[in-house]
């Protein structure tokens, strides 16, 4: 049974960080592109950004570009979001999710999904 358990969200002053973490279990981690999406009250689930399976390749939304690190830990199973210059439009529940294809953006390709964890931004 695949789990993908985020952690590391919580209540954050704009301008400060956060590094969320999710740990995979059930799976062979190195073999999936793992993904970041968010969802904020009343808008639909956003992609953030992507790492592929070496952790050679990433993309970024580009309202995170410069702001937001994406990596991973294949001897951990574990993938990171390291969020600096957080603003208040970052709040959302943020989600890890994995796919077999590369870097897409596309959440419906994503087969696993974590349950999310909260950030949210005070200005």
């Amino acid at each position: 049974q695949v789990q993908l358990v985020e952690s590391g969200g919580g209540l954050v002053q704009a301008g400060g960080s956060l590094r969320l973490s999710c740990a995979a279990s059930g799976l062979t981690f190195s073999s999936y592109t793992m993904g970041w999406f968010r969802q904020a009250p009343g808008k639909e689930r956003e992609f953030v950004t992507a790492i592929s399976w070496s952790g050679g390749s990433t993309n970024y939304a580009d309202s995170v570009k410069g702001r937001f690190t994406i990596s991973r830990d294949n001897a951990k199973n574990t993938v990171y979001l390291q969020m600096n210059s957080l603003k208040p439009e970052d709040t959302a529940v943020y989600y890890c999710a994995a796919t077999r294809r590369l870097l897409t953006m596309i959440s419906g390709l994503y087969n696993y999904w974590g349950q999310g964890t909260q950030v949210t931004v005070s200005s």
